[in-house]
């Protein structure tokens, strides 16, 4: 290659890797927009100036003046992270600014054509918003651009100093209208863009519950970015609202469901604690077991029966049929309170149907176990009378267990006209005929009489159909689905 071709090679590549670089350093300034937040490094403090390496090729400047505090000293040296806002862009250089300064109408409108923000502070309530100090001027803050929570008194917030977008600045500065919802609004959105950049469904995400909503909870993922909880996924335990389950302020751990936009754009990044703590159900049978009596809260009441949670997601149901030995139960509110702790006996585990059966009358124990030896065939034994049926006398003889006291022996007692006469409630005494543990049926006769006949069956059959609710039949709660689906078929 001749010299003349190698320099002209030389000078076409320079001239390609200037203008590559040329290229780079235009795209990077482009990044930055006047009104945008920036952090930055200060590389140096000379004369009036600040430079700040804000990541790009160009440096950034602000006004030393900028730095100095109440005292006249530098608030920051070189190495010190820097905030600042850009308020303007070429190719030579950023113009950074920590807040507007300086005062009257030319700097209000500098603000405002820069997007800079201004320190204000709210003075007084008015019709519609609020009265704020700004750069040695009056202007207004509409009640919806505060962007601050606030109580009914709107007052509390008279005499607070907060940052300020200045709006509109009209007629020679008698009309300036400022936000300080805007620079939320603003800062959101730049935090948002940052977190969606590696956020997606299924990551596992920390951060405050920052407040309730009646159909759940919000998290704060971001500065002023926030994710939603619903109701039903703060926890495996039923909540009926989010402080049951929640304070504000808790840190949590939650698991991001998804990530979509309403139609107005909107980003809603919805989350789920009781996924990030896994199902309960997935170790149940090491933390229960069949046959065991354990404690746990009625959460709710239904025709049938009662749930009862055992664990923080694991209910049970306590049917109605297993709530009592010594009373017939009509409804489960008769017996159980929503909210009351209560110690039940765990009858059956279904894993496969996530269904546990309970009974509460069984942790109570069963009050016929030891009836054989309390009501022995022959024994005089005192009880209540019951009620009184066409095939009898009913008696109440211990909590649980009832005798019958046959309609035929009364009548073929000497002591008949007496038996005849005792009303629901009266004591009697009277003396063991038969005794069925198995069938759960004691026979009585008069005190020191024999019966002359059997119980009647059919007298047995009707106060076990009265009290069916009470007649322990065993039937699980599949069962019972399908007797129910049988019926309406």
């Amino acid at each position: 290659m001749t010299e003349d071709k190698f320099a002209t090679s030389m000078s076409e590549e320079g001239a390609e890797d200037f203008a590559a670089m040329l290229a780079a350093h235009d795209t990077a300034s482009n990044r930055l927009q006047p009104g945008q937040k920036v952090t930055g490094t200060v590389i140096a403090i000379t004369g009036d100036s600040v430079f700040v390496d804000v990541g790009i090729k160009v440096d950034g400047i602000i006004d030393r003046k900028d730095i100095l505090d109440a005292e006249g000293n530098e608030s920051v040296k070189p190495g010190d992270s820097l905030e600042a806002w850009v308020t303007g862009v070429s190719s030579q250089e950023i113009r950074l600014s920590r807040s507007m300064s300086g005062s009257g109408v030319a700097a209000l409108e500098e603000a405002r054509d820069a997007a800079v923000p201004v320190d204000g502070r709210i003075t007084a309530v008015c019709k519609g918003g609020y009265t704020v100090d700004v750069l040695g001027k009056q202007a207004f803050c509409p009640g919806s651009q505060l962007g601050v929570a606030t109580s009914e008194d709107a007052a509390e917030v008279v005499g607070r100093s907060m940052p300020f977008l200045v709006i509109r600045v009209e007629n020679r500065g008698r009309n300036v209208v400022v936000s300080h919802r805007a620079i939320v609004e603003r800062e959101r959105a730049e935090q948002l863009d940052a977190l969606l950049e590696s956020l997606k469904p299924g990551d596992m995400v920390e951060g405050k519950i920052t407040r309730f909503a009646a159909f759940g909870a919000f998290m704060e993922l971001a500065p002023s970015v926030e994710g939603m909880i619903h109701l039903s996924e703060l926890s495996w335990s039923r909540v009926g609202a989010p402080d049951e389950a929640v304070s504000l302020g808790d840190t949590v751990r939650a698991k991001v469901i998804s990530i979509s936009k309403d139609s107005k754009g909107h980003v809603r990044i919805s989350l789920s604690r009781k996924q990030a703590e896994g199902d309960p159900w997935q170790d149940v049978t090491t933390r229960l077991e069949s046959g065991t009596v354990v404690s746990g809260k009625v959460v709710r009441l239904a025709p049938f029966g009662a749930f009862v949670e055992l664990l923080p997601g694991i209910e049970g149901l306590v049917h109605i049929s297993e709530l009592s030995w010594t009373k017939r139960v009509a409804k489960a509110e008769d017996v159980l309170a929503a909210g009351e702790v209560v110690s039940v006996k765990i009858k059956e585990i279904n894993l496969e149907n996530h269904r546990i059966s309970l009974s509460l009358r069984d942790a109570e124990g069963d009050p016929w176990k030891e009836a054989a030896q309390q009501f022995a065939v022959g024994s005089t034994v005192s009880g209540t009378v019951e009620s009184r049926t066409p095939y009898g006398l009913f008696i109440t003889l211990a909590p649980g267990i009832t005798g019958l006291l046959p309609a035929g022996v009364i009548k073929n007692s000497k002591q008949g006209n007496q038996y005849s006469k005792l009303d629901k409630g009266d004591t009697v005494t009277l003396t063991v005929q038969n005794l069925d543990t198995s069938a759960r049926r004691i026979s009585l006769a008069p005190e020191g009489e024999q019966a002359a006949q059997p119980a009647e069956d059919k007298a047995w059959k009707q106060h076990t159909s009265a009290g069916s609710s009470n007649s322990g039949s065993g039937m699980n709660i599949m069962a019972q689905a399908l007797q129910k689906a049988l019926k309406n078929k």
